[in-house]
């Protein structure tokens, strides 16, 4: 392998890794706010990206304006799917938050696969690209970069700047604390699992 193929290789590993760091940083929140292992994560990522092209193909949207479109869906399904599946066993046993991440796994994959078949399906993107010396970068590549690091700044920035950012870390640190200082912890969870639900379906 020459010089360039390895830049070039690298160059692509590191734009994916920004990518894969927004799904990273969700799963994380999720856990360290409540301490649930989402399984459900890696189908809420494949439920995004079937929004997008749902809202492309039949409702005749532009792919970026369904990105933005999706993004508030996907916070959304996270607020609901944490009341109506995580809520009620939040205190339970890690298994049992596990167990029922799990199941709604399960329910997304089967239903996707029941109305989208196995059949893989692709939208056309694509953005100019351009050079860096002998490497071209793909400019939807380095678009989907940029918008995870704006992401990145903007809930360090909510989690360190805002009122309900606070709180959340409040609740991260000592929930029963938090709910003698009147601290909504109930409203704050289910904010938190959206906020990191949005992230899998941003990545």
């Amino acid at each position: 392998m020459n010089i360039e193929a390895l830049l070039a290789s690298s160059i692509d590993g590191l734009m994916l890794g920004f990518i894969y760091g927004l799904a990273a940083m969700g799963l994380t929140l999720i856990f360290g706010v409540m301490r649930v292992i989402n399984i459900s994560h890696g189908p809420i990522v494949m439920l995004g990206m079937y929004t997008v092209y749902v809202l492309t193909t039949q409702f005749g949207l532009n792919p970026y304006l369904a990105i933005f479109l999706s993004i508030f869906l996907a916070l959304l399904f996270g607020v609901v799917m944490y009341f109506v599946a995580v809520h009620k066993v939040i205190n339970a046993p890690e298994l049992t938050t596990l167990l029922a991440t799990f199941s709604v796994s399960l329910i997304i994959i089967g239903v996707a696969t029941v109305v989208f078949t196995t059949t893989p399906h692709a939208l056309d993107v694509q953005l100019p690209g351009f050079q860096a010396g002998a490497i071209t970068i793909l400019g939807t590549r380095a678009v989907a970069v940029l918008i995870a690091i704006i992401v990145t700044a903007a809930l360090y920035a909510f989690l360190y700047r805002t009122r309900t950012g606070k709180s959340i870390r409040a609740v991260a640190n000592n929930r029963s604390a938090a709910e003698l200082m009147g601290i909504n912890t109930s409203g704050v969870l289910g904010l938190a699992f959206g906020i990191g639900t949005m992230l899998a379906a941003i990545s």
